[in-house]
């Protein structure tokens, strides 16, 4: 199977402007994620999608590959498949890797890819739950699985919920719930199918695109990973990762 890296970045953002050329210890975000994703040793090549020249021109500059894409995309999925669609070479399956994780392991990429043999049409990563802050958190969404780990849902609500529970307390300890790490693997004709499809009332419903696949009836293969995620959405958070992950 080849595999594309995309790493979709954006110059806008509400809560942080220009977070893709922020500097983190000498080396910008774009170029942290850039060089982490590039480790991974099932991708067979990584790109940067971006919808300003900025990041275009700053990913060049430090030897990375970057296209140029739309200003007017609504999701990262739908600047994935216009960044595939610019690519000379063929690829089975594309790999969306968030812009704003300066910081992201390169193993879970590669045991994302794991399952990407042909006959999988979407795939995320999910880990478990093993805090009530995060369980019980409305901005954490979560994924219910079947026995042949496919995403049965999402949700930002606690699911499933435990009726005979006496209090939240006892959530954790009865039950195994999954947090949806929001990585991404889609087989390249579906990523073209799924780029065409409305928005969905379960998508509108809850504010997560994945819905939309699911209410499409395309299957979602869930991997689970020990390794979390560390987004950066605000300054805030880039002071709590460089903390974290940088003497």
């Amino acid at each position: 199977m080849r595999i594309l890296g995309i790493i979709p970045a954006r110059y806008a953002s509400t809560r942080f402007p220009a977070k893709a050329l922020v500097d983190i210890g000498g080396k910008s975000m774009i170029q942290r994620v850039y060089e982490q994703a590039s480790k991974a040793t099932q991708l067979d090549q990584v790109i940067v999608a971006t919808d300003d020249e900025r990041i275009l021109y700053h990913v060049r500059e430090f030897g990375g590959r970057a296209v140029m894409t739309s200003q007017d995309h609504q999701s990262g999925t739908d600047r994935c498949f216009e960044a595939l669609t610019q690519t000379e070479e063929t690829y089975d399956y594309v790999i969306n890797i968030q812009g704003d994780e300066p910081f992201i392991s390169p193993e879970p990429i590669d045991h994302l890819a794991s399952v990407l043999n042909g006959e999988t049409e979407l795939a995320t990563l999910v880990k478990v739950i093993d805090n009530d802050d995060i369980l019980f958190n409305v901005n954490v969404p979560k994924a219910v699985l079947n026995k042949r780990n496919e995403v049965m849902y999402f949700s930002r609500q606690t699911i499933p919920y435990l009726r005979n529970a006496q209090s939240q307390d006892e959530f954790l300890k009865s039950h195994v719930f999954y947090k949806h790490i929001g990585i991404y693997a889609y087989r390249t004709d579906v990523l073209a199918e799924i780029t065409k499809l409305p928005v969905s009332s379960l998508e509108k419903a809850e504010a997560l695109e994945q819905l939309r696949w699911l209410e499409n009836g395309y299957a979602i293969k869930a991997v689970v990973t020990s390794d979390d995620s560390h987004g950066v959405d605000t300054p805030d958070d880039l002071d709590r990762v460089t903390r974290k992950f940088l003497p």
